[in-house]
């Protein structure tokens, strides 16, 4: 098998405001077909190729997997439409039902399904990731223009905008030749540069109440964490895991199963290529107050400014963080998508040094991260509430 993965570095940061959804939408747009290949699936299902993309704030990537003796197919499936893509009336209005069909169904037809579309207005104030992947309503994808979707595809959607990982049964030499027969004919475009709003610091709390047809209250606290490639981004990602990993983090054992306030609580981080959240959030039993819930997790955090994470503790999220990367290295796809993306970050062979820097966290760190992180004039705080209590 082979696998060839391109990422685009463009994602929904990179939209306008007024314009939101776009990156997402043009994710569809790209299995539309092209000026040569009007059905991008059709070719790649004869070869047994399979394929798929996702988006989020920071990036687009797409992927197909197939026998490595049909890796040609893939090479000028990709490459005919970064250069070719068929702009069509029809499959604008086709990829814009499917998107506006997801947005109703994933965020406005189920309980807490718009959290998102709640949370991240009220984190950022100026920054772009104040609106979600799917774009900040619907009106602004129903509202798409063909002149908006070109503008984007010509901004965006070149070589130098763009990372090609190839991996599997293939030999270096073959795939160099693939990439210049398909690739190198396409102008390579100019390299969009970013200049993003630079979100100030917070410095009051924040609070939203949101009343809607939900099962449990729940609470959402979200804190600014530092950029992916900040040197302290594994201390925050290890401080979350020894809050809320497993059913002996201190979350899990203190909120859910001692004290019982709480039906299910998590924290976790975004991961954002620009200043990311580390958010805490957890639905409340029955019964519980919101004041109740909330204090009880300023507590724990409370508890880990001032208490040093213990090596048992770190060792634990340690260990699993290390067993997560060396199970991604079995999965020819993960391992490609995971190259692009360091690619992305400035070297595709930091990969290989990442493990070193979780190993590298010290119980001191973590601690020294909670104590910047934890106040409640850096958090942003979202009730969910039943209607009823309304």
């Amino acid at each position: 098998m082979a696998v060839l993965n391109i990422l685009y570095d463009v994602g929904a940061r990179d939209e306008e405001p007024g314009k939101t959804g776009f990156a997402h939408l043009f994710e569809h747009l790209m299995f539309g077909g092209s000026i040569n290949i009007p059905s991008y699936d059709e070719p790649l299902q004869r070869v047994g190729g399979e394929n798929n993309a996702f988006t989020s704030n920071d990036i687009t990537n797409y992927y197909i997997t197939l026998p490595a003796t049909n890796l040609e197919t893939a090479f000028w499936l990709e490459s005919d439409r970064m250069l070719s893509l068929a702009f069509s009336e029809k499959s604008l209005e086709t990829q814009r039902n499917v998107v506006c069909e997801e947005f109703k169904q994933r965020y406005l037809n189920q309980p807490y399904g718009d959290v998102w579309l709640k949370l991240r207005p009220l984190a950022y104030q100026v920054h772009p990731y104040k609106w979600a992947t799917i774009g900040q309503d619907l009106a602004q994808i129903e509202h798409a223009r063909m002149e908006d979707v070109k503008a984007f595809f010509n901004k965006h959607y070149n070589p130098s905008n763009a990372i090609m990982v190839v991996g599997g049964n293939v030999k270096t030499e073959e795939v160099r030749q693939l990439a210049e027969k398909w690739f190198a004919p396409i102008p390579s475009g100019n390299k969009y540069v970013r200049n993003l709003p630079v979100e100030p610091e917070q410095s009051a709390p924040r609070k939203e109440i949101v009343y809607a047809d939900v099962p449990l209250n729940a609470i959402y606290m979200a804190f600014k964490m530092p950029a992916r490639r900040d040197p302290a981004y594994q201390t925050f990602d290890l401080m979350s895991d020894v809050l809320s990993q497993g059913q002996s983090s201190r979350l899990y054992n203190s909120l859910l199963k001692e004290q019982q306030l709480f039906s299910d609580i998590h924290a976790y981080i975004t991961s954002s290529m620009d200043e990311g959240l580390f958010v805490i959030e957890g639905k409340l039993i029955e019964g519980v107050t919101v004041q109740e819930a909330e204090a009880a997790v300023w507590k724990e955090l409370e508890f880990i400014k001032t208490t040093r994470v213990t090596d048992e503790e770190i060792t634990k999220v340690k260990n699993k963080s290390e067993s997560i990367m060396v199970f991604a290295e079995l999965s020819l796809l993960d391992k490609a998508m995971n190259l692009a993306y360091y690619e992305l970050l400035g070297d595709a062979d930091w990969l290989n040094a990442e493990i070193d820097k979780y190993l590298a966290v010290t119980p001191e760190k973590i601690q020294e991260a909670a104590q910047a992180t934890f106040h409640p004039d850096k958090c942003s705080t979202l009730y969910y509430l039943i209607k009823k209590d309304a």
